[in-house]
């Protein structure tokens, strides 16, 4: 048997002077998406929210009453509070360093890990003030604490200086933290925006009743039109209600009352607060919140309030002797629903550094109890308008209940009708309800999808290879293509100016390739053409990413899936730290995956994870446009020139474009799987 340390060939260079560590910052500076979630404009404002968030634990620990978020003429951004102020004393461990320069320039290093110094907070992983830090072309803190006033200055997360002693002050205490993104990291035209900064300090305020905010932004930076102050005191003394009333305003709203309230959780663990009302007309929404940290994508907390509100209300119509009330769904209830929802609990789980989603499983019933509790108080309370709501709700059931018979028929008759592709898989149902069609790359993992789909709801269509760039091929190429024509005629609602979205046959349409380049540019074709012919599609919300897992990473019985690279290494500092053995397998492709693991990870939908592919809209900006109206300052709409112009540029005949986009973008691409 060879040496299993044997020299390698020449050819081969790869050894030990090629294994590269980070230290320090390093790692954010390398892979900011990992803590951030991009570079785009949202991880940009999102440094904004991290530092916040740091003031607002402050507030809702009890320590501050004011905050201070001001946009300086430069564009950097100063946010101030009058909390304790962070520790300046020498770290036990870090003797050489004071507490505030381990927090900004370490990462895991923060006083909410215990529980002892905050009950609840939203920052829990420790990173939030080092990440900024990291991505900041210069940051500068000050602290006045103990009558004393102490200022560090930084650069791209390193010191510059040492922590100086200021002098006295006898009238300030707390937190002044003031900093510059770094351009290398987001790019020359990158500038904080005013509307995101006030729309993110007034909900803040929103979302606790006890604290202050002064927004100041220069006003060379504000547009002449802009709807933003230059300078404002915030405060909503009735949190949430107050919220709500702003988003409706005059909106007249079923039985005409709103459901609000603050409640403590079961065994005192914390505390929910909720605004909900139903609006007669226009579309609802719902904002959810974990110790004031925006979660978009929902969560457990949401799962315990959509139960709470189902139940309660079927409840109330048995009651009251409603026969039909058994048959209202929770989407009945929350479809046009405007929903405020904000939970403080101590030590939440969150999905990911940023935070989008809470996953603390004990949330869920903590809420349903909660507030179904107070939910039975207030249906009781006024009947005439409990009676209102539970009658719109049922006439939804049956209007649902009519449409879903209506869709039945029209796809039976469109399905006989349509020469369905014979490579198609097609699903038993009838209906288009919960439906999916997965679009995927190749027959063998076709072959994978079939063995694991659920044949009553399923469909998979093979693809072969890279289908026809839509966007430079004359329409005749287009008629001519094989695979274009196969997903045409599956799904049914014909395309450009023929285009019906009544006549779509699947409510998703989910396209699955390989977790590489190639599986990438076949993804960015099959986007292409669905945006160029069939954009109604999109807009509606039936597209869909499959997201196949790149390793699978096993321990002894503990076992995970990593969806790339930085995923397989923060599974590795987490799941399987500190584990002797690690196998790490990659999968070649989804034709390579058995059908089991194909269906756990990527098709079941109780465990799998979808991204919608959706037009960027400027009012969806951080999640917080609908929580107030700004007038026309606020782009309204899909903003289909800038992607209609980007698709031109990446996909269009023009070589130039392209080549100009690869040039002003080619300082962001690292580590290329070519």
């Amino acid at each position: 048997m060879s040496d299993l340390f044997a020299a390698s060939s020449p050819k081969d260079s790869y050894g030990a002077k090629d294994i590269e560590v980070l230290e320090g910052l390093e790692p954010v500076r390398k892979r900011p998406g990992m803590y951030i979630g991009g570079t785009d404009e949202r991880a940009f404002h999102h440094l904004a929210s991290e530092i916040l968030d740091n003031s607002m634990d402050e507030a809702v620990a009890g320590h501050a009453s004011r905050i201070e978020v001001t946009l300086n003429a430069d564009s950097s951004l100063t946010i101030t509070d009058n909390g304790r102020g962070i520790p300046v004393d020498k770290h036990p461990k870090h003797k050489d360093k004071s507490a505030l320069e381990v927090i900004f320039t370490t990462l895991h290093a923060g006083g909410k890990f215990s529980g002892k110094a905050y009950q609840t907070s939203g920052g829990l992983h420790g990173v939030g003030s080092s990440v900024v830090n990291a991505l900041s072309e210069w940051l500068h803190v000050e602290v006045a604490r103990d009558k004393q006033l102490y200022r560090q200055e930084f650069a791209r997360g390193l010191p510059t200086t040492k922590l100086k002693k200021m002098g006295s002050v006898n009238n300030r205490r707390g937190t002044t933290v003031s900093f510059f993104p770094d351009h290398e990291i987001f790019g020359k035209k990158a500038k904080f925006k005013p509307l995101w900064l006030y729309q993110m300090a007034r909900s803040k305020a929103y979302l606790f009743r006890g604290v202050e905010i002064r927004w100041a932004c220069d006003p060379e930076l504000l547009d002449k039109d802009s709807k933003v102050p230059a300078e404002e005191t915030i405060r909503f003394p009735n949190g949430l209600e107050d919220f709500l009333n702003a988003s409706l305003k005059e909106m007249p709203i079923v039985g005409g009352r709103s459901f609000c309230g603050v409640a403590d959780l079961p065994d005192k663990a914390g505390k929910v607060e909720f605004a909900i009302a139903w609006p007669e007309r226009g579309d609802g929404f719902i904002h959810s919140y974990c110790n004031t940290i925006p979660t978009p994508q929902g969560g457990t907390h949401e799962q315990g309030l959509r139960s709470s509100l189902s139940k309660g209300l079927r409840a109330y119509g048995d009651m009251v002797g409603a026969k039909k009330a058994s048959n209202i769904t929770t989407d009945d209830i929350m479809d046009g629903a405007a929903i405020l929802l904000s939970l403080f609990i101590p030590d939440p789980q969150f999905q990911g550094q940023t935070k989008e989603k809470l996953a603390s499983a004990e949330a869920a019933k903590w809420v349903e109890t909660t507030i179904k509790d107070h939910f039975d108080h207030w249906l009781s309370a006024d009947p005439s308008a409990s009676k209102a709501l539970l009658d719109e709700m049922i006439y939804r059931a049956e209007e649902r209940a009519r449409k879903k018979d209506e869709k039945a028929t029209a796809r039976k008759s469109a399905t006989r009708k349509l020469r369905l592709p014979g490579k198609l898989a097609d699903c038993a149902r009838q209906s288009a309800n919960d439906t999916e069609i997965f679009l995927v790359e190749g027959d063998s993992a076709g072959g994978s999808a079939k063995q694991g789909r659920n044949r009553e709801t399923q469909a998979i269509l093979p693809l072969r290879g890279k289908i026809l760039n839509v966007v430079s091929a004359s329409k005749d190429k287009i008629r001519a293509n094989q695979e274009v024509q196969d997903m045409i005629q599956a799904l049914g609602c014909g395309t450009g100016n023929d285009f019906d979205l009544s006549k779509l046959r699947y409510e998703r349409i989910i396209i699955m390739t390989d977790a590489d380049v190639d599986g990438a540019h076949i993804a960015a074709l099959l986007i292409t053409f669905f945006y160029t012919q069939m954009r109604g599609l999109i807009e509606a919300g039936h597209l869909y990413l499959a997201q196949p897992p790149l390793y699978r990473l096993v321990s002894g019985t503990t076992s995970a899936y990593a969806r790339d690279d930085a995923h397989k290494d923060e599974l590795m500092e987490t799941l399987f730290k500190g584990k002797s053995k690690v196998d790490v397998s990659r999968f070649k492709g989804l034709g390579e995956m058995p059908a089991a693991q194909l269906k756990e990870t990527t098709m079941n939908p109780q465990t799998r994870t979808l991204l919608r592919v959706a037009i960027p809209d400027a009012r969806a900006a951080l999640g917080l446009a609908e929580e107030m109206d700004l007038g026309e300052n606020v782009p309204h709409g899909p903003d289909y020139v800038a992607v209609d112009s980007l698709v031109d540029e990446l996909m269009g005949k023009n070589a130039e474009k392209r080549f100009q986009f690869i040039q002003d973008n080619a300082a962001f691409a690292q580590d290329l799987d070519i």
